[in-house]
């Protein structure tokens, strides 16, 4: 059994011109040709449009999801347990998104301040004030030290849950692209990279690539970040410190 072009749009809830574009890709190319040269879609065809809907779902390139359809060590239980991985994370991520957002609106509508105990809940074990002799060593004769204090001295504690949670959010992002075996100049972990970038000149000061790019050598040469970032997955502060140099460079 066979579709055509405009079946197999219908079916799937794409365009017919998505279709052939992903045809001239070489991404889905269908199997058979009618006798008056239209194209028809088997099953197999099908299967595979379904593998490259969940890639593009799930923030893949055309060119990425190819490569990654087309490794002759994966079949199509290895691209099902990855997606089902993948969606797992970003529904987690979600779950806890919604969650800080809720609070947040909580607090924002009976203009809770960021008590001692709040404090306490936002932070955990970690005293950021046992940080600032260093952090004033190392940044505070610099504008974006002093932007930073003048920022982080007005938060409250909606303000820091949705911090938090924007940057667990690029944190989950980047695990799962390591995890899925995408390399750090991919242009979707330079994306990820620059959210990273973008995440700190809103939340702290503005961040040029050039002082992104001091931040990632960081992470790798200060054993409490490294560990910090190993902490929520082996090998992500060297990841991170490569996309960062690949998005620096790409900008």
């Amino acid at each position: 059994m066979s579709f055509s072009v405009g079946q197999v749009a219908r079916l799937a809830g794409v365009t017919v011109r998505a279709l052939h574009h992903y045809d001239e890709l070489g991404l889905l190319s269908p199997s058979e040709r009618s006798g008056a040269g239209y194209r028809r879609y088997a099953e197999a065809d099908l299967e595979r449009l379904q593998q490259v809907l969940f890639y593009r779902e799930l923030g893949f390139g055309l060119e990425e999801i190819a490569a990654i359809l087309d490794d002759p060590a994966s079949d199509e239980m290895t691209h099902l347990r990855r997606q089902h991985e993948l969606l797992t994370l970003r529904i987690g991520r979600l779950r806890d998104m919604v969650a800080a957002v809720e609070i947040a609106m909580e607090a924002r509508s009976r203009n809770i301040a960021l008590t001692p105990e709040e404090r306490f809940e936002v932070f955990g074990d970690f005293r950021p004030e046992e940080h600032e002799a260093e952090a004033e060593r190392r940044w505070g004769g610099g504008e974006e030290y002093a932007e930073s204090r003048r920022r982080v001295a007005a938060y409250t504690k909606a303000d820091w849950l949705q911090l938090q949670a924007e940057g667990a959010g690029i944190v989950a992002d980047l695990v799962a692209a390591m995890k899925a075996g995408l390399p750090a100049d991919a242009e979707q972990v330079m994306d990820l990279a620059e959210r990273h970038r973008g995440y700190i000149s809103r939340w702290f000061y503005p961040c040029t690539p050039a002082i992104h790019r001091g931040l990632g050598q960081l992470y790798v040469s200060d054993p409490r970040f490294t560990a910090t970032f190993e902490a929520m997955a082996p090998g992500l502060a060297a990841y991170l410190c490569a996309a960062v140099e690949a998005n620096a460079a790409r900008l």
